[in-house]
């Protein structure tokens, strides 16, 4: 898989280094809040390009530095030196970097018989490129993208983060997948599988295990499971790739990790990607949410001829924090609430919340394109979300009373509906109810770029 990723890694590379901001990565933890503060404090004159775009000047005439290289940095790196979900590099100018690497267009997502049509190429989600070497340089404004393990958001918000569970992953070589080109969800127990093709002749396996600990894969522990609980509940195409896998003993575990953006605005730095917010991957929404804010980012940053002026480049810059929600918190919440859903439970509410959502899907039309499009970024409005999160429970509850309802039934859907809100209104308090539904309402929403 490595070796498929190094043409688009010397892409990102090339179009990072060429540009007219130059990427920099530090790595020293300890030094890193120093660091942010002395780029805080950098006094910087400003100067004009021969294109008419405005640059900083200083010793090292670096104007952002952008702390990790990840996904959200590199496709950062290149976007802030270019102006210019698969969608969204194509609107950033990196459609180029899946080209050449074998990655698998998609021609829509399958779960559990029901299939969404939606456009789109899958990324292997690995860095795009990195370095070695380590360089010092100054800067206006720090831009950290750090990933998951970010040893920096302490110091530029607050981070709460839940580990609900953890995905288990294995590549399965040479099998079809029930519906060729479609990503899988199986609904299994306790949790969700996904499965999807990353090459040609590559599909990969991730198996959600509930709870912050894993049976330990050095006492074979994990490969028991994995053929005693979670093979037989495979569809028969891929059950003996997945066997054969699991022999092969190449089992790699991640914890998934959920964190609402809670910024606290800080002068001369940002924070985005997973550093900065977390969703459970269930829906694969990380890159869209990282390439998307990276959009936000660039329209706001795009006016700018002076970043020296951190106070008002800080209020300018709140702005980002609401024009981000809507795409953000529609995919965070979907995110949360599927998982929740799909989530075996002995609990009968649960259980036909989960069975209502799988036939609510079946139905085909809207009622699967438009929590397709909720999913990929396509469609970023909450209150489409909501609606279709709360009719699924309505349609779960008619399934109960019809046709002939009795006081367990009407009880039990009464618990359904209890249970949904349950499951969505904490993730959207927790996204925050003004910003995600009410936008315009919040002050930063109309700053105009400083002069």
């Amino acid at each position: 898989m490595a070796d498929q990723c190094i043409p688009g890694c010397i892409l990102a590379a090339l179009f990072g280094l060429s540009a007219i901001y130059y990427l920099v990565i530090k790595k020293k933890g300890q030094r890193a809040n120093k660091d942010l503060l002395e780029a805080r404090s950098e006094s910087v004159n400003s100067i004009a390009t021969t294109s008419g775009e405005c640059r900083s000047s200083n010793v090292s005439d670096v104007d952002v530095i952008i702390v990790g290289a990840g996904v959200a940095g590199a496709a950062l790196a290149h976007t802030l030196g270019k102006p210019g979900g698969y969608l969204k590099l194509i609107e950033l100018g990196l459609e180029d970097c899946v080209e050449k690497i074998d990655a698998q267009r998609p021609e829509g997502a399958f779960t559990m018989g029901v299939s969404y049509r939606e456009c789109g190429t899958k990324l292997h989600h690995s860095p795009m490129y990195n370095w070695s070497k380590e360089l010092s340089h100054f800067a206006p404004l720090t831009i950290v993208c750090d990933g998951c393990f970010s040893n920096l958001r302490r110091s530029l918000c607050n981070p709460k983060v839940d580990v609900p569970s953890c995905f288990v992953g294995l590549i399965l070589e040479n099998c079809q997948l029930p519906c060729a080109n479609h990503g899988h969800v199986i609904l299994g127990d306790p949790s969700p599988i996904l499965m999807y093709p990353i090459s040609s002749t590559e599909v990969r396996c991730l198996v959600d295990v509930p709870g912050q600990k894993v049976p330990s894969i050095s006492s074979g522990e994990m490969a028991k499971y994995l053929k005693t609980v979670v093979a037989p509940q495979l569809p028969p195409e891929v059950y003996d790739a997945f066997l054969a896998a699991v022999e092969k003993g190449n089992i790699r575990t991640m914890p998934n990790r959920s964190m609402p953006a809670a910024p606290y605005p800080t002068p001369g730095a940002l924070l985005m990607g997973d550093a900065f917010n977390m969703r459970h991957p269930l829906t694969g929404g990380g890159m869209t949410v990282a390439l998307a804010d990276i959009v936000v980012l660039r329209n706001l940053l795009r006016p700018l001829c002076n970043l020296n002026d951190a106070p008002t480049l800080c209020k300018y810059l709140e702005s980002f924090y609401t024009l981000r929600k809507p795409v953000a918190s529609t995919i965070n919440t979907l995110a949360g609430a599927l998982y929740k859903v799909f989530c075996a439970s002995p609990d009968q509410a649960r259980k036909e919340m989960r069975q209502a959502c799988f036939d609510y899907l079946s139905l085909g039309g809207v009622f699967s394109a438009g929590p397709v499009s909720l999913l990929s970024g396509l469609n970023p409005r909450p209150l489409s979300l909501v609606a279709h999160f709360f009719a699924v429970a309505m349609y779960g509850v008619g399934r109960l009373l019809l046709p002939f309802p009795s006081p367990k039934r009407i009880w039990i859907g009464a618990r359904l509906i209890s249970g949904a809100s349950g499951i969505i209104f904490p993730i959207i308090r927790a996204e925050g109810v003004r910003q995600m539904f009410f936008p315009a309402t919040v002050p930063a929403y109309y700053r105009a770029p400083p002069v």
